[in-house]
């Protein structure tokens, strides 16, 4: 009897556990982890602030036409797309403290320049080089977490999407206050809170230790493989990459990524497709536009650690992938469907397309990350993460043409033929990806270095 009361003391124990507020005062990975989320919390509201005030900024203040606004973020999109494989590539070399560091300088450099530079031409690098910065300090950040937190990275990863989430939305709000006095001045203090931040943040990851290993990264032991009678099948199909081998020579892993550009829709469906579909081809207020940012901040916030606590380990990252094209699909009907009646059926089928589509980016933040890590070889995995990173930032140019130039050009037929081609896609990478796991745990693990060897 008491051993049983013992059990079920221990196992009401571990219902209390799972909070947010005590995951970040404990998360995987202790001191240096929660100094790293506060770093991307005060990253995420500088970062909120400027991308609330950047295009009013270059309109009003600096005076440049709705053009050349679109050329500068469109350059800046695509420079962004080199940060993450940069990152990737020089982690395998210097220390990634030491990297983050650099591209929290880089940012406060860039920005403060924004305070002197009105040219176009002038404004182009400078826009590009902090685009590029930033996807860079993204990159090293999850490497640094992938180390500090070993095998409970996916828990980290929620912890780091809520705070982030909760940054973006403060930083919005402060937005708000400048963006309201509207002068010079006002415009130039939001540049210099987002500036600050980086500084704030380049001295927090100081105080943080260099993970362990380079290049090495903490993953957990691969699962003994069931039965060797499949094997044989996936590993001439996508066979297990060598040690030392090149992500860019890797077809089994660049088809992962390529894949996986379509599974970071989400994003811009919810920035960019509903707003203007909602202004565009239905009889929704235009006040409804604040609260899908609303829904998906909040429902991100509360749920994000409760969805990874219920996925563990690369297999199921797979199953989610799945889920992320079925609840994709899903929100493309209801948009399809919010044109077709009054005003609270369009802003119903619109509110629903958003708690929709945060579901899908509860499920791709739960797949995507994991899945880039697993699918990668053990000695090499930080010039591959550094790969598999450009698939948001590819997604983050390309999404938004794709969703203006196709899908709501060709109204609602747009809309389900997109939402099938994402869940089609998606059951083509869970499969790819079952069948990679499949062969990496089938190749033999390479020898252990001997104690004393440099990593």
């Amino acid at each position: 009897m008491r051993r049983g009361g013992e059990m079920g003391k221990k196992r009401r124990q571990g219902e209390r556990e799972p909070g947010l507020l005590a995951q970040l005062r404990r998360p995987p990975g202790g001191r240096d982890a929660r100094i790293m989320l506060l770093a991307q919390l005060l990253d995420r509201a500088g970062t909120g602030v400027w991308a609330a005030a950047c295009v009013l900024y270059f309109t009003f203040v600096v005076g440049l036409d709705a053009g050349q606004v679109g050329i500068l973020l469109g350059a800046s999109g695509v420079a962004g797309i080199a940060g993450s494989p940069l990152a990737g590539h020089l982690a395998d070399r210097f220390p990634v403290r030491s990297l983050l560091i650099g591209a929290h300088l880089l940012r406060l450099v860039t920005l403060c320049l924004l305070l002197v530079v009105t040219d176009f031409a002038l404004l182009l690098p400078v826009v590009a080089v902090t685009h590029l910065g930033d996807r860079a300090a993204k990159t090293l950040e999850m490497l640094f977490a992938t180390r500090v937190a070993g095998e409970r990275r996916a828990t980290y990863q929620a912890l780091s999407r809520s705070s982030a989430n909760a940054g973006y939305a403060l930083g919005a709000g402060l937005a708000a206050i400048g963006l309201a006095v509207g002068t010079r001045g006002a415009y130039h203090v939001l540049i210099l809170a987002n500036a600050l931040s980086f500084l704030v943040a380049a001295a927090l990851v100081w105080r943080t230790r260099e993970p362990r290993g380079s290049g090495l990264l903490t993953a957990p032991s691969p699962a003994p493989a069931p039965s060797p009678a499949p094997a044989p099948a996936a590993t001439t199909e996508d066979p297990a990459p060598s040690a030392g081998r090149s992500p860019w020579r890797d077809r089994g892993y660049l088809r992962f990524v390529l894949l996986d550009i379509p599974m970071n829709l989400d994003d811009s469906i919810l920035g960019i497709g509903i707003p203007l579909w909602l202004v565009s081809h239905t009889t929704a207020p235009h006040e409804l536009i604040p609260a899908f940012l609303v829904v998906n901040t909040v429902l991100v916030v509360v749920l994000q650690l409760r969805v990874s606590a219920k996925v563990q380990g690369p297999r199921q990252a797979a199953g989610a992938v799945a889920l992320y094209g079925i609840t994709t699909l899903l929100c493309c009907v209801l948009l399809a469907a919010s044109t077709g009646g009054g005003v609270r059926t369009a802003s119903a089928a619109l509110l629903a397309a958003s708690v929709l589509v945060t579901a899908a980016e509860l499920m791709r933040s739960v797949s995507s990350w994991e899945l880039a890590v697993s699918l990668a070889p053990r000695e090499a995995r930080a010039s591959y993460l550094g790969v598999a990173g450009m698939a948001q930032s590819v997604q983050k140019s390309a999404g938004p043409l794709l969703l203006t130039g196709a899908v709501m050009a060709a109204g609602p037929a747009g809309w389900l033929a997109l939402g099938a081609a994402v869940a089609g896609l998606s059951l083509v990478q869970r499969r790819a990806s079952l069948r990679r796991l499949d062969s990496l745990a089938a190749s033999p693990a390479p020898a252990a270095a001997p104690a004393g060897a440099p990593a």
